[in-house]
């Protein structure tokens, strides 16, 4: 049955009030405008409906590969059939991880493990669990992606903990896993939200869950392999090589989120997990990789949370080969607390990805809340201040 990797917070974190309100003050900074059911959702949409692969996942992460075919990394997937009433059988094969592959002819394809009548997971799962993929970025000839083990607690929907982090290294190619690298995991934070190659380094966000809190967390390795170098963890002023040091940079984002170049600066784009079952899909803008990160902007409202009670939305962030700094392309998943739900005629339009593009500008030049000074803000050396 399908899990959540984002399941949405229970509590507010204390000052609600006072954090709405400066979310009404940045939002008159900015003009937003938000057109639903954005391409490519009709193609994801018809090759669902095909039951010729993939009918449905979450995470939605994609790449543009070196020989220009564009990758979406998904995490829990259904691979066909799909009956004629968009139900599925109870017999339809059920994955943790698949990608699927758009050619240069814009036909479509799925990849995953074991075979076409028997398909398994792209990455083995253990005993114990699985694996959901994350942030992605190209090194040389590998495409290497952020890989949460997950593990089993028990038999319900939700018994289920995360285990630890690693990196799927696969051949940016042909797509077979080459290898499978543990990542630094003793801080109690899954590094997999998202990945940004800028400049001489690359960055890796991840969340720290605590108690009904999510709380963002930033890392960085020299050049592009993630798996080379020692990770350095920002501790909110300075590069530390302790992974314990790691700051809390923001509160209240989400398991899978994106910290992306926009205008002059950086936009993180995220559903916002201080209340559960959240709607609202929010952005920050901050002059540095690391922040600080302004008020949110309300960039949409998921129109699909409200309309069954056991239906939510999670894990929105920027497509940046769709996007430009006046028009992103956002994503987002779709899950039900009724698993049964998936199967029911209809279903399998449930859980599957939307998309969204919104227009964002500024009002004025002058708003204090725009980013600033990308350029003057590079990734600072190693100095001797970090351990």
């Amino acid at each position: 049955m399908p899990t959540s990797a984002d399941v949405p917070s229970g509590r507010a974190e204390p000052g609600r009030e006072r954090d709405r309100a400066a979310r009404a003050e940045a939002a008159a900074a900015w003009r937003v405008a938000a057109i639903p059911h954005a391409a490519p959702e009709a193609v994801f949409n018809a090759y669902s409906d095909s039951g010729q692969g993939w009918t449905g996942g979450d995470s939605t992460y994609a790449q543009r590969l070196p020989d220009g075919r564009v990758l979406w990394a998904f995490s829990d997937t259904f691979v066909g059939p799909v009956n004629a009433d968009g139900s599925r059988p109870a017999t339809t094969a059920f994955v943790s991880n698949s990608f699927v592959v758009e050619e240069a002819d814009a036909s479509i394809h799925t990849v995953t493990g074991g075979t076409k009548e028997w398909p398994a997971p792209l990455i083995p799962s253990p005993a114990d669990g699985w694996y959901w993929l994350g942030g992605r970025t190209l090194n040389g000839e590998n495409l290497d992606v952020m890989a949460l083990r997950l593990q089993r607690t028990g038999e319900g929907q939700w018994d289920w903990q995360w285990a630890g982090n690693n990196l799927a290294r696969f051949d940016s190619e042909t797509l077979a896993l080459k290898e499978l690298i543990p990542l630094p995991s003793n801080a109690n934070i899954q590094w997999s939200a998202w990945v940004l190659e800028e400049q001489e380094s690359t960055y890796v966000y991840g969340v720290e869950e605590a108690d009904d809190a999510k709380y963002l967390h930033i890392a960085r390795v020299p050049g592009a392999d993630l798996a080379a170098q020692p990770w350095e963890y920002w501790t909110g002023d300075d590069w530390s090589r302790e992974e314990a040091a790691s700051a809390r940079v923001l509160s209240g984002v989400a398991n899978e989120h994106s910290v992306t170049p926009w205008k002059d600066g950086y936009l993180l784009v995220t559903h916002d997990t201080s209340e559960a079952f959240n709607p609202r899909i929010l952005g920050y803008t901050a002059a540095a990789p690391t922040g600080p990160f302004s008020s949110p902007v309300e960039l949409y409202r998921t129109p699909e949370t409200g309309t069954d009670p056991q239906v939510f939305t999670y894990n929105s962030h920027v497509q940046p080969h769709l996007s430009s700094d006046g028009s992103l392309l956002i994503s987002y998943n779709v899950n039900t607390m009724d698993p049964q739900a998936l199967y029911r005629a209809g279903g399998t339009s449930i859980y599957r990805p939307r998309f969204v593009r919104v227009e964002l500008e500024a009002e004025t030049p002058s708003t204090p809340e725009a980013p600033r000074g990308r350029g003057r803000t590079a990734p600072r050396p190693q100095t001797g201040r970090e351990r």
